[in-house]
């Protein structure tokens, strides 16, 4: 669209597009191998987990496989006493047969700081191997045991940092909720680790799928939970109230949408400043916000439910079915009817 603005919504959207020459589409699958220690985080291991698998839906072809591995074989008791199966055992993972890019040892409160010989020495194997090696809450503590993490930032919890910096003098140990330094990831705790993965997926899809992703997993973050949302307006706690009426006034009225002038009115400031609020806080003016906004649920409602093309263009506030045409095409990139094929072929 050739407007001085950005398009707010078209990354979450397009995640529910190849990309026309996308080079994600060429890219070869990534094997991602979890390491789970005896009484892991599981919301740790699932938080990274649900990165990549999220991933892989919005995606027409598989990015990530995620491989996991445990001290011994069968499954491997989280913190909260649910067993998770092992794919494979550490002492029979071959690293050079199974082509792991990742290995991400998953630690957890109860997880004590004690390598083993075979750990050790599976991560300097993998390491040497140019494999990325990642530690999640604990985690961080075996690679550093290992000697891997010289030179290096880590995350760590917080009650371990201490004992990280008396025992590795060489590891930089920041007080951050997750780091990504290099081919080295680690993440502090429980909540972090999907914002420590979604790193991972920027690097190698791009920040149009990463922020697809964000936006489908943290949706729920707030007090309120929006039916379309874009997360840096809508969790931006800086916004003037006038402001966050008027984005409310669009949500709540879709299917008759109001002029920009009614709006203003409705927050008793003049059109002008209205613009002004919206340039400066939204990076978009309010009418090409409103279009995006609708052009989302015309999207939602195309993916998600039965109803025609016609039905979708009046439910979203377009009189003329050319118009709302032209519009979708125009943010897209493609037809409403060819989008709903594709979503047809697709699974999600």
């Amino acid at each position: 669209m050739n407007d001085k603005f950005p398009s707010l919504f078209k990354n979450k959207n397009m995640a529910y597009l190849e990309p026309k020459n996308s080079s994600v589409a060429n890219a070869e699958i990534r094997r991602v191998a979890f390491l789970l220690l005896e009484n892991f985080s599981l919301m740790a291991f699932t938080g990274a987990v649900d990165a990549l698998i999220t991933t892989n839906l919005m995606r027409s072809k598989k990015i990530y496989e995620v491989l996991v591995v445990g001290c011994e074989e069968g499954a491997t008791v989280s913190d909260l006493g649910i067993e998770v199966k092992n794919e494979t055992s550490l002492s029979a993972l071959d690293i050079n047969a199974s082509q792991i890019d990742m290995l991400i040892v998953c630690g957890g409160l109860r997880v004590r700081p004690i390598s083993t010989a075979l750990i050790r020495n599976k991560l300097r194997t993998a390491s040497s191997k140019g494999v990325a090696l990642g530690g999640l809450w604990n985690g961080a503590y075996f690679l550093a045991e290992a000697g891997l993490l010289n030179g290096y930032q880590c995350a760590y919890h917080p009650d371990g940092r201490a004992m990280m910096l008396e025992a590795f003098r060489e590891v930089s140990v920041s007080t951050r909720s997750f780091i990504v330094d290099r081919n080295r990831l680690s993440c502090a705790g429980a909540s972090s680790s999907l914002s420590m993965m979604l790193e991972v997926v920027r690097a190698d899809c791009g920040n149009e799928v990463a922020s697809a992703v964000e936006e489908m997993l943290s949706c729920d973050k707030g007090l309120d939970s929006p039916d379309i949302s874009t997360i840096s307006v809508d969790q931006n706690h800086a916004l003037p109230e006038k402001l966050k009426t008027s984005l409310q006034l669009m949500k709540n009225n879709i299917e008759e949408p109001l002029s920009i002038s009614e709006i203003a009115r409705w927050v008793d400031i003049s059109r002008r400043q209205l613009e002004r609020l919206f340039c400066h806080y939204v990076s978009a003016s309010p009418s090409r916000y409103y279009m995006e906004l609708r052009l989302t649920r015309a999207r939602q409602l195309l993916q998600q439910t039965n109803k025609t093309v016609v039905e979708i263009a009046l439910a979203t506030g377009f009189v003329s079915i050319s118009h709302f045409h032209s519009c979708f095409s125009q943010l897209f990139n493609i037809t409403p009817g060819q989008f709903r094929k594709y979503c047809q072929s697709q699974s999600y």
